[in-house]
């Protein structure tokens, strides 16, 4: 008995060592973590993640293979709590949405026939598929049939239409599309998505320096879905009021319908949806990513920061905003009149931006009350600077310094704050582009008897807007051109009391592809005047490189002409962590073109921000068209009116700084709408009665 037991025991105690040591050897270590996640998935198992389970899908989270938003089921809460587990970056944890980049469909002519060719896979096998259009949908709806949660279908159009209520975003319509036109992506993918040259776009949104997707706000507009329109607009531009306002619409220079007929009035249709949100009584809510942890500071509260501080907030980072004036704007708060930009409609708009979560801090100057180095101190991440071009050029002339003469940008801004300037009855501003246009108009509403312009090529070579040309000439501005000023002369009192130009003739055209004027010796002609405005131009103050004593900012690059250096294609400047945009990058230009870098150095500063290479959009659009979406004939318009602008008259508008130029009543927006071809790269809708056939 007792052997019998000894010998169970020594059996017992061979397997207890042998088991001890297969352990030691055999061990499986399993990451505590993935217990956790799958703890926080929808416990589904249904597949739609595109791994075995909820069980297969944690391992792929914690081993990097997915991202915490993997469960196409999970609510925000779910997914966030993953991204905690992880210890990632909350932003990275965003819901995922389907969206279609194709509105072309069955309005595409067929090059090819294929015969029992169900599939658009099959199609795009062979030839790349029927359409005429390289990049457009097949319309066979592969993408239809891979979703599992019935949220896409092809529309009478023939293109997929996703269902946002239903989308949860798994992918698996992108991954059955073979031509990239449904794509997968989160809110601050689709914010920071580039205009590239595979993309369908009509020509129109191809030329909006804010990349804004013209033809899709339309259409909400005809189909009288405004904030639907106004959020369109808000993927890419978050000042559509100050624009609707001031922008000179480069857009509509490519307009299909104005090949055969006079182009859409896009901006105005931009004004009508962003004027019918501000006059509702309440705002359309603005959706941010989840916080980043990150900060940037933007230095300069005009179009580029603004811009640049939307977006980046948006995409998850806390942003500030610091601004040498007593108010946010800058040029378009500072530089634009009243009666082009009333200041409550701005005010309005920028504290919709302010209501992110963005802080501000007004009458702080960089350089002087803070610079590079109590930024760093303070815990921000990068910094943009947006200082805009406040540095008036001067005239190059004797007696410009005189009692009586001013700057163009200086002048608008000292009136813009309330500062009384000492007047006279007549002035000569001395210039061609919008600030000139500026000074005038705005002379004439101060009481002014007579105001000149003086240009020293023609009216067809002015810079100015059109419409801005247009209406100083209604309200009784003097042009005088061909005049180059050579001296302003005093009285006796040392005050201006006439301007000297010399007429000119135009010659040999110059490197901007305008006539140069030539000088015509010994006609020296004298214009009486008591004030002389010269507005001829602006560039950036870098006073501020010089005020920092930091070292770090000696190696801060500037170009000869004070902007600040950089790479247009990504915006960074020497210094890495410092990126700029607008004015104080290119040197004077639009609004609408500061508002588009703004959001091009948005994207930028968040790859350095995640560690990141910084590089360029690939394929990027930038400044470039599509060739085989230019058209030299669009058959089948059937011409019709485009909308007239209403106005005040020029009798009730002189007296005060009344807003000039109003929005298009309802009725006038929605027949302007019907007249928008619906354009994508090649498509568009010739039979332009009303209602428009093929629109959805």
């Amino acid at each position: 008995m007792i052997p019998a037991l000894l010998f169970m025991l020594g059996i017992g105690a061979v397997c207890g060592i042998v088991l001890s040591l297969s352990s030691k050897v055999f061990y499986v270590y399993e990451d505590p973590r993935i217990a956790l996640v799958e703890n926080n998935l929808a416990a589904a198992n249904c597949g739609g993640c595109g791994h075995a389970g909820c069980s297969a899908a944690a391992q792929a989270v914690v081993s990097g293979l997915a991202k915490p938003s993997v469960c196409v089921i999970s609510n925000q809460e779910g997914v966030e709590a993953v991204a905690k587990i992880m210890g990632v970056d909350a932003g990275a944890a965003e819901s995922l949405l389907s969206y279609n980049m194709c509105e072309g469909g069955n309005r595409a002519d067929d090059k090819f026939h294929y015969m029992g060719v169900s599939s658009c896979k099959a199609m795009a096998a062979v030839y790349g598929g029927k359409r005429v259009c390289n990049v457009g949908c097949l319309g066979l709806g592969d993408c239809v049939k891979a979703c599992q949660f019935n949220a896409v279908k092809l529309g009478a159009d023939g293109y997929p239409v996703v269902d946002d209520d239903k989308c949860v975003g798994c992918g698996a319509c992108q991954q059955a599309c073979p031509k990239d036109i449904i794509k997968v992506t989160t809110l601050s993918e689709q914010l920071m998505k580039f205009n590239q040259e595979q993309d369908a776009l009509a020509p129109c949104a191809q030329t909006c320096p804010a990349e804004i997707n013209i033809p899709k706000y339309i259409n909400q507009i005809r189909a009288g879905k405004y904030k639907e329109a106004v959020q369109t607009i808000r993927m890419r531009n978050p000042l559509p009021l100050a624009c609707g306002r001031v922008c000179p619409h480069p857009c509509e220079n490519d307009c299909r319908r104005g090949i055969e007929d006079e182009p859409v009035s896009i901006n105005q249709l931009k004004r009508f949806a962003s004027d019918f949100e501000m006059n509702s009584g309440s705002r359309i809510p603005i959706k941010c990513a989840p916080d980043t942890g990150k900060k940037v500071a933007v230095i300069g509260g005009g179009p580029a920061g603004l811009s640049c501080a939307f977006f980046l907030r948006r995409i998850g980072h806390q942003v500030d905003i610091f601004d040498a004036m007593p108010e946010l704007g800058g040029i378009i708060r500072y530089g634009i009149p009243e009666y082009r930009l009333p200041k409550k409609v701005l005010a309005w708009e920028i504290q919709g931006i302010l209501d992110l979560g963005i802080k501000s801090f007004t009458n702080v100057r960089f350089g002087t009350d803070f610079g590079l180095g109590s930024l760093m101190a303070s815990g921000y991440n990068a910094v943009f600077l947006g200082i805009g071009a406040w540095e008036d050029y001067s005239l190059g002339i004797e007696g410009e310094d005189l009692d009586g003469c001013f700057k163009g940008i200086d002048f608008l801004a000292r009136f813009s704050r309330g500062e009384k300037i000492k007047l006279g009855r007549t002035a000569a501003v001395v210039g061609g582009g919008n600030s000139a246009i500026d000074c005038v108009r705005t002379l004439l509403r101060l009481g002014l008897e007579k105001v000149y312009i003086v240009y020293r090529r023609t009216r067809n070579e002015m810079p100015a807007n059109e419409v801005e040309i247009v209406a100083s000439e209604e309200e009784g501005i003097e042009f005088i051109f061909l005049a180059a000023p050579t001296k302003v002369i005093a009285d006796d009192k040392g005050k201006v009391a006439q301007l000297e130009y010399l007429k000119m003739e135009l010659g040999e055209p110059d490197a901007s592809g305008r006539r140069r004027p030539v000088p015509i010796e010994g006609s020296e002609t004298l214009l009486d005047v008591e004030m002389v405005i010269s507005a001829i131009g602006q560039s950036p103050d870098a006073s501020f490189k010089k005020q920092d004593t930091l070292p770090r900012m000696a190696d801060l690059e500037l170009t000869r002409w004070n902007t600040i250096d950089n790479d247009p294609a990504i915006l960074q400047s020497s210094i890495p962590y410092i990126f700029t945009g607008g004015d104080s990058a290119t040197g004077p230009a639009l609004v609408v073109d500061a508002i588009g870098s703004g959001r091009r150095a948005a994207r930028s500063i968040d790859l350095f921000l995640k560690g990141e290479k910084v590089e360029p959009v690939e394929n990027s659009l930038q400044k470039k068209r599509i060739p085989e979406s230019i058209f030299t004939k669009v058959p089948g318009v059937q011409k019709s009116a485009r909308s007239k602008m209403p106005e005040i008259p020029v009798a009730q508008r002189l007296d005060s700084m009344i807003e000039v130029d109003l929005v298009l009543p309802e009725d006038a927006a929605l027949k302007e709408a019907q007249r928008c071809l619906n354009c994508c790269r090649i498509c568009y809708n010739p039979d332009t009665g009303f209602p428009m056939a093929g629109t959805s």
